[in-house]
């Protein structure tokens, strides 16, 4: 970062030097000015800086463009010098270049005023005013107000001319204005921090929807999309929130915590008292403090992130943290269910009647030979192999096996792959497991570790039925996604449906086992891991999660795509944008199973799962 504590001829000449060689400069300016530019990008957004607190707000609104310059308030007349030479070096490289300054209208206003040449640029005005006009007013819930002036008066009532039109026109550039109404504080100045999130989220949106139709339509730069529009580097602020949100999340591991210790003590009894007897789950102790992780949860300063797509993705984040050390802390209370209920948004009817019609059409079949099943070290085996293929992709992969007594499921934690000592399975279902466990879970977990952002490798907010949707689908395009696995799905969410109609262990165990035909074993199962903690469901947003990436894949989604980590089918938008801006990766590890030409034909057919709507 260069600090400049005068804008002589000379120093902008160095400023164009710096950006010319390093394609990317950030400056310090006199008077409180600062200047953030990409070379790559054929636009400036302008904000003057006003006397501290008499324009709270609007400032932000600038930063989370590449490109920006802050006009401090001295040596005015030397700023206009430097955006004359930054329009005539960028105007020559792109054949135009875009200038647009930002400023706040009168307190009371309910308008935005766009000022610029309308007869030049139709399209980009047209998308500007649209998008905008998206955006309510926090005093009446109505839509505000878009206006555009066809003048050469472009900068706010009462201020000096930023530039001289024609000057700026005969170097290539063209200069628009964009009176904003501060909706987003109250008439004392007093900012509105949840509502001006929001605002500037789609003020942000909309100005780099436009910016981006100036460039594809005036200019001869080859950006694909408006997403990569946005800042190509992360402040270093942010990295240490991101960095922060993953310890505190690492600090614990939810699936460990909410699983009993004790369920093999309790399958024995319930068993063996046919069916009447039901022991107390017994939990690990706790090893955080909630009360005092929350409070460092809540110290992270989320709100001063200019980047509404980082905002947007640690404020998530943060919610679905709070609301799993809550759930911690109500572990076998019917307060649990209640937030499970919040955390993973119940079951919608829909997917209750796609699992009965599966119950219903798919029979149970009929278990395989003991002999011919596979036990925990024989799987371990397995996945070592699988581990080794990854290591091929990337030397630096590293994971481990867990062979343990005290789970009672097959699980990843933290990238790590833990087996139930007991757990025995058929060959193609451990196939099956192997590329749902390890193919996905782990793969996503090793890709999203490789990202600058660690949030990427634990998990963004709501990432769950993505990550088991395709670990799901994985099972299917390996021949390994078996009638009993797929009832198992669908059992779960009937299980959870019958949860949330106020049913017990009992009431949902026979259910499963005498109306739908399960084993006891699998009932079992289903529905000890539906009552952990007090109300778990989880376990319905498997099916859930494979029928919304099924509906995906036949809208042309990318597979691949959605293994840059773990995140949800709703971020996509928000991980191109982060891609596009050169701050995310592609994958680096790929599953087995992509290898094969059948697959990929597979995956791109009509039929991606067994079963249809």
């Amino acid at each position: 970062m260069q600090v400049t504590s005068q804008l002589s001829p000379e120093t902008i000449k160095q400023i164009l030097t710096e950006l010319d060689r390093e394609h990317r400069i950030i400056s310090v300016l006199p008077g409180g000015g600062f200047l953030n530019l990409e070379y790559e990008l054929p636009f400036l957004l302008i904000y003057r800086k006003k006397t501290e607190n008499s324009d709270v707000g609007t400032q932000r609104l600038i930063k989370s463009g590449a490109s920006y310059l802050i006009i401090g308030n001295e040596e005015f007349e030397n700023y206009q010098e430097l955006l004359y030479a930054l329009a005539d070096m960028l105007s020559a490289k792109f054949n135009s270049y875009l200038l647009l300054e930002i400023y706040s209208g009168p307190a009371d206003s309910e308008k935005f005023i766009i000022k610029a040449p309308a007869h030049k640029l139709p399209t980009t005005l047209e998308i500007l005013s649209s998008e905008i006009s998206k955006i309510t007013s926090p005093r009446f819930g109505m839509l505000l107000e878009t206006e555009i002036k066809q003048t050469k008066i472009r900068q706010a009532e009462g201020e000096l001319a930023l530039l001289d039109v024609e000057r700026v026109k005969n170097l290539g550039g063209l200069l628009m204005g964009i009176e904003v109404p501060p909706v987003y504080r109250s008439p004392e100045g007093k900012l509105f921090p949840v509502f001006f999130r929001q605002f500037r989220n789609l003020f942000s949106k909309a100005i780099h929807k436009a910016v981006f139709d100036f460039i594809r339509v005036q200019t001869s730069s080859g950006i694909a999309s408006y997403y990569a529009l946005g800042k190509r580097k992360i402040h270093e602020e942010v990295f240490k929130i991101d960095k922060q949100l993953t310890e505190i999340e690492s600090s614990y591991q939810f699936l460990l915590l909410v699983a009993p210790v004790n369920i093999q003590a309790i399958k024995k009894e319930f068993f063996e008292s046919n069916f009447e007897n039901l022991l107390d789950y017994h939990y690990r102790l706790l090893p955080i403090d909630p009360d005092l992780l929350k409070r460092k949860l809540y110290n992270l300063r989320i709100d001063e992130i200019d980047d509404p797509a980082l905002s947007y993705l640690f404020s998530e984040k943060r919610e679905e943290l709070d609301q799993q050390i809550t759930m911690l802390n109500e572990r076998g209370t019917s307060n649990f269910l209640y937030s499970s209920i919040r955390l993973y948004k119940g079951v919608e009817n829909t997917l209750k009647a796609e699992a009965r019609g599966i119950l219903e059409k798919v029979p149970e079949q009929i278990a395989e030979n003991e002999a011919d099943l596979m036990n925990a070290l024989e799987f371990s085996t397995l996945a070592r192999k699988e581990f080794e293929y990854f290591q091929s992709q990337d030397p630096g992969f590293k994971s481990k096996v867990h062979i343990r007594n005290d789970v009672n499921i097959l699980m990843v934690s933290r990238g790590e792959l833990y087996i139930p000592a007991d757990y025995k399975m058929g060959r193609t279902e451990a196939n099956a497991l192997i590329q749902h466990e390890i193919g996905t879970h782990v793969l996503t977990f090793h890709n999203g570790k490789q990202q600058p952002l660690s949030q990427l490798s634990v998990g963004l907010a709501d990432y769950d039925p993505l990550q088991e949707g395709i670990a799901v689908l994985a099972e299917y395009l390996v021949g390994g996604l078996t009638a009993n696995r797929l009832r198992i799905l669908a059992g779960r969410v009937i299980a959870g449906a019958a949860l949330l109609e106020g049913a017990d262990f009992k009431s949902i165990f026979n259910m499963l086992f005498r109306e739908y035909g399960f084993s006891k074993e699998r009932a079992f199962n289903i529905t000890s891991r539906m009552l952990q903690g007090g109300g778990f469901l989880k376990d319905t947003i498997y099916l859930k999660g494979l029928v919304e990436l099924k509906e995906y894949l036949e809208n042309d989604g990318e597979l691949e795509a959605l293994l840059a980590g773990k995140f949800a089918l709703k971020h996509l938008d928000v991980i191109n944008e982060l891609t596009q801006r050169n701050i995310l990766k592609k994958p680096v590890l790929k599953p087995r199973y992509l290898e094969h030409e059948s697959v990929n034909l597979r995956i791109k057919s009509e039929r991606v799962c067994p079963f249809q709507k």
